[in-house]
């Protein structure tokens, strides 16, 4: 996890412009450097680093004596960078995972790069040589991405949007500022006065494709024929789960696990401490749960702890704490989605709590499970198997906007670097090239095949692996009373009636139906004025004509289900 910034073309004096990249520095809190670019005086790069891979030569722009002209400011993690070093017998000179973006680049350009990388990244790339800049960014966004292009060929680009909302350039409308968008890469001509021309934007990958990289990998290949036995799916839904976390233990600092007590954060934490044990790690993995003493998130997670082992952490917060988050937390969110603040608090203040009080820095989460493994309640309303198998598809597309984007935000907020092994490529593509038939809920539960490919093994408790879904924000309060019904009675006071009705004229781009809606609304633009349009629509159920994007508003939501 880091924090990155660049410019190219600036008609700012740079010294000014370069207080913006201050406003990343959360992601970043071990170092930070500025860099300009030799020849192109109006050209830099800003860095925020936090160490994990490679203390010694882990600073960027990552630059080597083989390449001097090029420079490499990235964030994320390539996985298979042992691998493909290996593979291709590169002359390595650094340990940085990153290097191999160079190598790769060098040897078989930017498109064959990006699709070799098994990892989370988003990168800027500057070939002084062929005069090009390149940006990219993984098939999920789980490493964010913005960039502010001009019309005259300015180039600025953040990880995080507020550090290009300062930015000051000669023009007289503000520049948009857009999320880059996941599985593609863009190349840019960089022209001697600074300035860029995008020459081509294209996808490297997509999520139902088998990735690239996949023919290195330590799994072999999968068979997908349509006639695969129900025993050899799951075997391999398993083996390939596990591979996902197994490389991801990659770090020189502490491992981490959040543990809501739901499906997939516990098999998560469960693989991880089995895992942990078998790789011999020095210490006992740490898990996390968030929620008031009597909520189920919290029992049920006290109870996964016990049966794994793990050193667990119990973080209790009152609703008065939630209502106080909201306002930094839509800060650091950019974002007024009602259900993506609601499930941030939790989050947020879980990882204020790790990085006060414990030395975890990598934390595992189980993000990305409910829109591969259509674990949403609303999943059992699907018309067909084909409407549910594209609806799965299209949530995983959109993560970076809603569930994606609060997991990076609320874990970076506070210097945490976040790893999501269901968002493995080989892991999302295999489960999304079985029969459709087979994907959808049964018997009246949802992520049916994922939890028959861990019955019977005691790796969590079977209680907690036939566990109904419950929304982070729902399950973090008691069951009488939900977190997001504490925070609309607060907030039916904060907005009043006539705000309300005059919403859709205020807020013409996705208008809020709600007071809770409005007051995230109202938040976002003190913040944020004028960038309504970085959300393009509400995160919302399907087949089901919900209001509320909340599990337990719905008529098929049942609470206490006998398990």
């Amino acid at each position: 996890m880091c924090g990155i910034w660049a410019l190219f073309g600036s008609d700012e004096c740079l010294s000014v412009q370069c207080t913006s990249a201050m406003k990343i520095a959360h992601r970043g809190p071990d170092a930070f450097r500025f860099e300009n670019v030799n020849g192109f005086t109006n050209c830099c790069f800003g860095f925020h680093r936090l160490a994990i891979v490679d203390q010694l030569y882990g600073m960027q722009p990552l630059r080597i004596k083989k390449f001097p002209f090029l420079w490499l400011c990235y964030n994320g993690e390539i996985y298979n960078h042992h691998t493909l070093k290996k593979q291709f017998e590169f002359d390595y000179q650094t340990k940085v995972d990153g290097e191999i973006l160079l190598h790769l680049y060098d040897r078989f350009g930017i498109y064959k790069m990006a699709s070799l990388l098994d990892g989370v990244f988003a990168f800027i790339l500057l070939d002084t040589a062929n005069r090009k800049v390149f940006l990219g960014r993984d098939t999920y966004g789980i490493r964010p991405l913005f960039k502010l292009l001009t019309d005259d060929g300015f180039l600025a680009v953040c990880s995080e949007a507020k550090g290009l909302t300062d930015i000051t350039h000669a023009m007289a409308i503000p520049a948009k500022i857009a999320p880059f968008l996941p599985g593609h890469i863009e190349a840019f001509d960089l022209k001697q006065n600074g300035k860029v021309q995008s020459i081509q934007i294209q996808q490297f990958h997509c999520c139902t494709q088998e990735p690239a990289h996949a023919i290195y990998d330590t799994v072999e290949r999968l068979p997908s024929s349509i006639k695969l036995f129900i025993e050899t799916v799951k075997s391999n839904i398993r083996a390939l789960f596990e591979n996902a976390v197994r490389k991801r233990l990659m770090a020189h600092r502490r491992i981490g696990c959040l543990l809501s007590g739901g499906l997939d954060s516990s098999v998560v934490a469960a693989t991880l401490v089995k895992l942990a044990k078998e790789e011999k790690m020095p210490y006992p993995i740490q898990t996390f749960s968030i929620g008031s003493e009597d909520s189920p998130d919290i029992l049920a997670a006290r109870k996964v702890a016990a049966h794994i082992g793990s050193e667990h952490h119990e973080v209790n917060f009152t609703v008065e704490e939630g209502i106080q988050a909201v306002e930094e937390v839509i800060f650091h969110l950019e974002t007024y989605d009602i259900t993506t603040i609601r499930a941030s608090v939790g989050m947020y203040l879980v990882s204020k709590y790790i990085r006060e009080k414990t030395d975890s820095v990598v934390i595992f989460s189980g993000e990305g499970s409910d829109e591969l493994t259509q674990g949403y309640i609303y999943f059992h309303k699907a018309p067909t198997p084909k409407a549910a198998a594209e609806e799965s598809v299209q949530l995983m597309k959109e993560l970076y906007l809603f569930d994606v984007l609060r997991a990076d935000r609320t874990t970076a907020a506070h210097g945490l670097e976040l790893r999501v092994p269901f968002l493995d490529h080989r892991f999302t593509a295999y489960y999304l090239s079985l029969p459709e038939e087979m994907r959808v809920p049964k018997h009246g539960v949802e992520k049916h095949l994922l939890r028959e490919s861990f019955k019977g093994l005691n790796l969590i408790p079977e209680e907690i692996l036939w566990r109904r879904k419950e929304a982070f924000s729902d399950g973090m309060m008691s069951v009488k009373k939900s977190w997001y019904t504490c925070l609309q009675e607060h907030l039916e006071s904060v907005v009043n009636d006539d705000q309300m009705e005059k919403a859709h004229k205020t807020f013409p781009h996705n208008p809020p139906h709600t007071k809770e809606a409005y007051y995230f609304r109202q938040v976002f633009e003190k913040h944020y004025p004028g960038r309504a349009e970085w959300l393009s629509h509400y995160w919302m159920p399907r087949w089901i004509n919900a209001t509320d994007p909340s599990a337990r508003t719905l008529s098929i939501y049942e609470p206490d289900k006998d398990q």
